[in-house]
């Protein structure tokens, strides 16, 4: 018989009751370091005290009224977050998937509303995670996630990560747009070589293309800077954020310059949710501390101390990992055995990580952890991997 709770995901028979900052406490008492953080999206932990009020205040005043009215605190977070990027204006959703939605119709509704409605295909990347709905799936192109689910979305064409004379030979007259990461998370923590995002910058000028970027788990602060694309010294034209937008709260934003923006007319796109008045509160709270002095040059900082670590464990155990990659918060290691047994292991030595495509563990830490955190988080990691080394079979 099936479980009340759909049984979709393979869930680790772990429940938590309580966390502080990096660590979570199960049900059972036991104590894990977080160095997953809800899938990159806890960015100020757990418990955090500034978040959870402001929260909890606004509870008590109005948590809803629906977007036919107006929203004080969205639009003071629209602004902060215009103020704080390339953008012009900012639609508000709840998820990464919607986000990423609204910037197709973005790209899309500028391409018909200037005369050039044949134009709707979009150029994506092998290796590319946009989401579950049925056209983020299709923006994905993985046929595993595409199987039983009929015919897949028209419209995307898919190329190979990094490759700039791939692009090329993908734009025809048909193309509206590119839609990349500058890391691809679940992809295997991939990040875009900075000169490929900038040629894709050109590129996009050079044809009149509409360059979007998605940063639903590289953005906000989870490199060292605001937005990840920020390191190549280029700007999009139109970019979905979300995980730690609002610190765990359902909170997805896509955010466009005017030339974009200036189509998505009232009766073209929308959301119940969007932007209410609680999760507007979570996402002001968040960045109060992300845009606080010295913030992100801490994440920067723990990214160094973190990555030195793991360069130093991928060759202390080469029989287990042959690389450590990522940037800032959002780091990974390519596994030899199964990257199951290497988290179970990890899991063992009460480390929390995720994994991501290509084999790899991915360790994605709340922004808030210290450096005591790190240490632990390596020295948990390190006894794990000799745990694995142990069992690996010469080759």
């Amino acid at each position: 018989m099936i479980s009340a709770l759909l049984p979709n995901y393979a869930r680790a028979d772990l429940a938590f009751e309580r966390g502080e900052g990096a660590w979570l406490v199960s049900v059972d008492g036991r104590r894990f370091l977080d160095f997953g953080s809800g899938i990159a999206t806890a960015s100020l932990g757990h418990g955090n005290k500034h978040l959870a009020d402001a929260i909890a205040e606004q509870a008590h005043k109005v948590m809803h009224v629906s977007n036919l009215y107006r929203i004080p605190g969205a639009e003071r977070l629209a602004q902060r977050l215009v103020d704080a990027s390339f953008a012009d204006s900012v639609f508000f959703c709840n998820s990464g998937a919607e986000a990423n939605e609204g910037m197709i119709k973005f790209i899309r509704k500028a391409m018909a509303e200037t005369g050039r409605g044949e134009r709707f295909r979009i150029i994506c990347f092998e290796g590319a995670f946009h989401g579950r709905t049925l056209g983020t799936l299709a923006a994905t192109g993985n046929a595993k996630y595409l199987a039983g689910f009929g015919p897949v979305v028209e419209g995307f064409d898919h190329v190979p990560f990094n490759n700039m004379n791939a692009v090329r030979d993908a734009i025809g007259p048909g193309t509206a747009g590119i839609i990349v990461e500058p890391i691809q998370g679940e992809g295997g923590v991939r990040p875009a070589d900075p000169r490929f995002l900038r040629e894709l910058r050109a590129v996009c000028d050079e044809y009149g293309l509409i360059l979007g970027m998605d940063e639903v788990q590289s953005g906000m602060g989870r490199t060292g800077k605001l937005f990840a694309h920020e390191w190549s010294g280029i700007t999009p034209d139109v970019m979905s954020l979300a995980k730690g937008i609002a610190g765990g709260f359902p909170l997805g934003a896509v955010l466009a310059k005017e030339f974009v923006a200036k189509h998505m007319k009232p009766g073209t796109h929308g959301s119940t949710y969007g932007g209410n008045p609680l999760a507007s509160a979570a996402g002001n709270a968040v960045l109060d501390v992300l845009l606080s002095p010295g913030f992100l040059d801490n994440v920067v900082a723990r990214g160094a101390q973190l990555r030195a670590g793991l360069d130093r464990i991928a060759r202390d155990y080469p029989t287990v990992f042959t690389e450590a990659r990522g940037q800032g918060l959002l780091q990974a290691l390519a596994c030899i055995p199964p990257q199951g047994e290497v988290q179970a292991a990890c899991a063992e030595e009460g480390l929390l990580a995720i994994t991501a495509g290509e084999n790899t563990l991915r360790l994605a830490p709340p922004l808030v952890v210290t450096p005591a955190d790190v240490d632990a988080a390596l020295a948990m990691l390190d006894r794990a991997a000799r745990r694995v080394a142990a069992t690996v079979k010469p080759a």
